[in-house]
């Protein structure tokens, strides 16, 4: 799925073309933190249906946003959405089944957490790692989870979180409440920095790594820069049945 637009932000054109076309609660998805080295891979989703107005001024791609501005923007996103939540997938999944299924995971758990089912998503990127290819059962997602999920068509678009407010809602919202989690963590695991860098690469972090190693919320089956692959993936061996 393409879009044309000179607007130089995000708008909800797309989400009124698919609305007219009968898809009447369109939902913008879009994901954070599949690049770190710690911490979950979180998926936000916000729903609009053809009463919602223009987004709230300021909303676009949060990577383009200070967090005192995306955290200002939250409480006007949840006010402005027909619905809306987040869903995470924990460093264990990630190294138990891989980035992608884990993003299906956190997906999963974003849209059984909506208050209504969507008739159609906006997938940020070019790749739909949301459809379930019949397996998530068999990967270990809860059946709890799984019962119920709407099972909604996807329309993947590239650089979506800069045309469709949709799904920049979406980035702002997952990047807020992922932030805020690794904030958490930096408190119970002090040393890493993540109150700074959330997780990411960074100088502090590789050096923490080097002096300390991988913690628990590390994702060890990666190259985690001053640890050895080995080191990192023989707590991954005893968690792997």
């Amino acid at each position: 799925m393409t879009a044309n637009t000179t607007s130089g932000k995000p708008s909800l054109r797309v989400e009124r073309e698919l609305q007219r076309a009968g898809y009447r609660l369109v939902a913008g998805m879009d994901e954070v933190g599949r690049g770190a080295l710690a911490g979950p891979v979180s998926v936000g989703v916000v729903v609009i249906d053809e009463a919602c107005r223009s987004a709230p001024v300021g909303v676009k791609d949060s990577k383009l946003l200070s967090h005192q501005v995306r955290e200002r923007l939250v409480p006007k996103i949840q006010r402005w959405a027909t619905a809306y939540a987040v869903g995470h997938a924990s460093p264990q999944e990630i190294d138990q089944y891989g980035i992608m299924v884990a993003l299906r995971f956190a997906g999963t758990r974003a849209l059984a957490a909506l208050s209504v089912a969507p008739d159609l998503i906006i997938l940020d990127g070019n790749h739909d790692w949301l459809t379930d290819p019949g397996r998530v059962g068999l990967l270990g997602l809860a059946e709890s989870e799984d019962r119920g999920v709407p099972c909604a068509p996807v329309r993947t678009m590239v650089k979506a979180d800069l045309f469709c407010s949709s799904v920049a809602g979406a980035s702002v919202l997952a990047k807020v409440e992922r932030d805020t989690l690794m904030v958490a963590l930096a408190a119970e695991v002090p040393g890493y920095a993540w109150e700074l860098n959330k997780g990411y690469s960074a100088p502090e972090h590789f050096a923490a790594l080097a002096s300390h190693g991988p913690s628990v919320h590390h994702r060890r089956s990666w190259r985690l820069p001053g640890v050895s692959q080995r080191a990192g993936m023989d707590h991954v061996a005893m968690t792997v049945p």
